[in-house]
């Protein structure tokens, strides 16, 4: 089955437009990626053949198809294709758009679907003025997004939207792209004979990063260098790499890749992978993450995870953030990656994460209560008529330096909160504390996370 990509009203791209748009696909049969969307069968091919539309998020990284899809749905239902850009316009523009849409509706009966790019740019305001226009039908929205729809959209329009998520494309499917591209006479480089070499073909697939756009990008800048040079042939791998100058990594320092990379390396770093930790490292790194940043979330992890099972963990931390803040880039990095191999292979211990957590979770619930008096301190004759210090027991008087007294507020007495594991120096400071709590009979003593 062949279906339509460009809508009568939706000339397809000028031979001036860049490579990337001209090779947009046309048909549903030339579009690249996303079986899992669009084969036999699949969610979105059922819908496309339907010719039923609803209202869709397509939530994907950059170059997946997001914009060639909605064109195609458009030209598939017949509808016509407004592209909106979240960028450029705000609530008066949205309101222009819903009128005409309204008097195509009316007067032709035509459908309108209308796209709006990069739509997790809108505020609440501006996704608001688009909810009663899609109950009514008025318009069929489609939403493209890189970011996640869950934090960037608002809920009654995601209640009133399909999310679709579109995967990166893998290399086969980009260097398949890429043959079409070189190959093609009227959209693509057909009529110049480009020759590329297998080598930079296989360079571009990499480089490009699941980016369909990014791989075309790259191959129409290598064919200018090449054809503006005094010699001009083949495109090979040096004039793929002068073109691409440094590899572009997927990174957004305020999107979700960048909470999905510094979640790797944390999780890499709690289940004791230090080759894991330091691959994520390195890409944080390439991609421009602020290395002090990077800094600030280990001190973080040796609190919380490897906690007193390796008291020196918190040391080496900040004394990596010190070393990075003195030495800068690249001699800087190297500490930041002793500092990551030294957390991964440290012995791990939430225990005090979660006691701190218990702790403060009984500060919000429970009532505030005074301090016991014989923990409090007397510096004034008044005081010590009211009952300041008194009974108090000086811990450095007992056997062990440790008093059987009870320092919590009477509602909480008794509370164990800190239960250390047997890992590491933990395991000392658990019999410690097992010992001393016998003492005072409090909790389980011995119980260890």
């Amino acid at each position: 089955m062949t279906l339509d990509l460009f809508p009568p009203e939706s000339p397809p791209p000028s031979k001036a437009a860049p490579l990337a748009d001209r090779m947009r696909p046309r048909t549903l049969d030339e579009f690249v990626g996303q079986a899992h969307l669009l084969g036999e069968g699949k969610v979105l091919r059922v819908a496309l053949e339907r010719g039923q539309i609803p209202s869709l998020i397509l939530w994907g990284p950059p170059g997946t198809g997001k914009t060639s899809l909605a064109m195609l749905m458009a030209g598939r239902v017949n509808a016509a294709f407004i592209p909106f850009s979240a960028v450029t316009s705000g609530i008066k523009e949205i309101k222009e758009v819903i009128a005409d849409a309204g008097r195509r509706l009316r007067g032709a009966g035509q459908r309108t679907i209308l796209f709006v790019d990069e739509i997790h740019r809108f505020n609440k305001a501006q996704q608001d003025a688009f909810l009663p226009h899609v109950e009514r039908g008025t318009i069929t929205l489609i939403g493209a997004t890189t970011e996640n729809p869950s934090f960037e959209v608002i809920a009654p329009l995601l209640s009133r939207s399909k999310v679709l998520v579109l995967h990166p494309l893998s290399e086969p499917e980009i260097r398949l792209i890429l043959d079409r591209a070189v190959g093609d006479p009227d959209r693509g480089l057909g009529k110049r004979a480009v020759r590329v070499t297998e080598e930079a073909f296989m360079a571009i697939a990499r480089w490009a990063n699941g980016d369909a756009r990014a791989a075309l990008n790259l191959l129409e800048l290598s064919a200018h260098l090449v054809e503006a040079s005094p010699e001009p042939g083949e495109i090979g791998l040096a004039a793929v790499q002068e073109a691409a100058q440094r590899r572009s990594l997927l990174y957004d320092k305020a999107g979700e890749e960048h909470f999905n990379l510094i979640s790797a390396l944390h999780k890499s770093l709690r289940g004791s992978d230090p080759d894991a930790a330091l691959y994520w490292l390195a890409r944080m790194l390439a991609s421009g993450e602020d290395p002090l940043y990077i800094a600030r979330r280990l001190i973080r992890f040796a609190s919380e995870d490897v906690g007193n099972a390796d008291p020196s963990a918190l040391r080496l931390a900040v004394a990596a953030k010190d070393a990075y803040h003195f030495l800068g880039t690249p001699e800087g990095e190297l500490a930041l990656a002793q500092c990551a191999a030294y957390l991964a292979t440290a012995p791990k211990s939430n225990a005090v994460y979660v006691a701190f957590n218990e702790a403060q979770a009984d500060v919000a619930s429970a009532p505030a209560e005074p301090v016991p008096l014989h923990i409090r301190n007397a510096p004034t004759p008044l005081m010590k008529e009211l009952g300041y210090a008194e009974g108090y027991k000086y811990a450095h008087d007992y056997e062990g330096a440790h008093a059987e007294q009870d320092h919590l507020p009477e509602s909480l007495r008794g509370r164990v909160y800190y239960r250390p594991t047997n890992r590491g120096l933990e395991a000392e400071i658990q019999k410690r504390l097992a010992a001393w709590r016998r003492r005072t009979r409090r909790g389980d003593p011995e119980m260890a996370l």
